[in-house]
């Protein structure tokens, strides 16, 4: 068998790391090709003008998303989740990591963001705005400087029912995309893989959603999604492999988690390095998210991605080079993981590029030790997350107590730092999933725990 005309052998000598991966190894990649700060923005296509002007949007929307969604009204219509201290999880992180973790422990609760209960509802949300509004602009409806909470008037609910969105997803996607097009009046469908939990279609049917099943995984359900779009000028795709639009969306998180350390007294600098855990499927929120913290915190910020062994696209395009040249069941790897926002095939290509000179590096975690993050939490933090949204957990021990984790530090020349170091562990979704689904969840953990 050869892909892309190698044979794997070939494959396994130009790129050690792919037998690990085939292997289901759970695995650290440092990333050879991250450049210094000033020389990783000085060749980017994506600039922080790009993420000041998302910011920027969201705020002009903030008064209608308070109306809209009365959960986002404390907050004057900004979509943000908090921070939280979890330094009753160090003993189980350093007793499985087999030795010490340098600095605090946060977790970044985008699993509580409202209105879509994932990191999705920044990037999905808004994107759905971004089309409203250039559509309200363009039909003259709206001016810039307008007091957004118009769009709660029902001519723009009228305008905006002439208009169609789709996409594809494992789940959290959809859920955010079809949430916030059905209250403002779009026409909607979301193409959802084998992947996807009962549970979030059945949410979103009751939202007014036409939901599409398919057997196959997340690329077959882009796939149509995409097909199905074409040909309609009025059906606007939100395209989770390339779009630029989402990413700006979630880059918009690093503004906000400035502000959220500093009002925590927490120092972001080279003697106090921030490391930041992002699990990955497709990219484009993991991606958005490490663009917009190295906009901002520079080469303080450290960010590395966390995929399951069983779908590790990402780390196989990026430690080859191939980015969404190559997926994982090119090389025997079946793309079966419980952490169903995560099982992604094939990487985006946009994402992979762009994020290349700002990643630290990414590793793999098996769904037996997602499963034990959660239940162990649930147990000492009273923190319920869905599966998926436990891989960052695994962060602070490789960067801590692994050879490879020990000499990235080396390489950046921060091992003298480490004791003031921030290991910023991402969150990804879990508000809102059902009671007995996370029962379930819990009690698988807690027998592997006991195992």
């Amino acid at each position: 068998m050869k892909i892309l005309g190698k044979p794997i052998g070939q494959w396994e000598e130009e790129f050690p790391i792919v037998r690990d991966l085939i292997d289901l190894k759970e695995t650290l990649w440092i990333n050879p090709k991250k450049l210094p700060i000033d020389e990783a923005v000085a060749e980017s296509s994506v600039t922080m003008e790009d993420v000041l002007d998302a910011s920027a949007r969201l705020e002009r929307f903030a008064p209608y998303l308070a109306l809209a969604f009365p959960e986002t009204a404390k907050t004057g219509g900004i979509i943000e989740s908090p921070l939280a201290e979890i330094e009753n999880m160090r003993p189980y992180l350093e007793g499985e990591a087999g030795g010490s973790i340098q600095g605090r422990l946060l977790l970044k609760l985008d699993s509580h963001l409202p209105i879509s209960g994932s990191i999705k509802a920044r990037g999905g949300i808004y994107e759905v705005l971004h089309h409203a509004e250039d559509i309200a602009l363009q039909s003259g409806l709206l001016k810039l400087e307008d007091n957004y909470a118009v769009l709660m008037e029902p001519r723009f609910r009228e305008l905006f029912s002439q208009y169609s969105i789709a996409v594809g997803s494992t789940g959290n996607l959809g859920l955010s995309i079809g949430i916030m097009s059905a209250k403002l009046g779009f026409k909607v469908t979301v193409h959802m893989s084998a992947d996807a939990r009962q549970w979030k279609k059945d949410l979103l049917r009751s939202k007014g959603v036409q939901v599409v099943e398919y057997a196959d995984d997340y690329s077959k359900a882009v796939e149509e999604g995409r097909r199905q779009a074409q040909g309609d000028d009025h059906c606007h795709f939100v395209d989770d492999e390339n779009s630029k639009t989402l990413f700006m969306g979630y880059s918009v998180a690093a503004l906000r988690l400035k502000n959220q350390l500093a009002e925590a007294g927490i120092p972001v600098d080279e003697t106090h390095p921030l490391f930041v855990y992002l699990p990955c499927g497709v990219g484009g929120g993991p991606g958005g998210v490490a663009f917009g913290i190295k906009q901002v915190f520079g080469g303080a910020a450290h960010c590395f991605f966390a995929e399951p062994t069983h779908s590790p696209c990402m780390i196989l395009g990026l430690s080859t080079g191939y980015h969404d040249q190559v997926c994982v069941q090119d090389f025997g790897i079946d793309n079966r993981t419980a952490a169903d926002g995560l099982a992604v095939g094939r990487a985006s290509s946009f994402v992979g590029k762009v994020i290349q000179p700002f990643l630290s590096g990414s590793y793999t975690v098996t769904d037996e030790r997602l499963y034990q993050y959660l239940a162990a939490l649930t147990d000492q933090e009273g923190i319920r997350l869905e599966p998926s949204a436990l891989a960052g957990m695994k962060g602070p021990g490789n960067v801590c107590a692994t050879e490879g984790g020990k000499a990235y530090q080396a390489k950046e020349g921060i091992a003298s730092a480490m004791a003031g170091a921030t290991h910023l562990i991402w969150a990804t979704g879990g508000n809102m999933v059902p009671e007995a689904e996370m029962s379930a969840y819990y009690q698988k953990g807690k027998s592997l725990l006991t195992k």
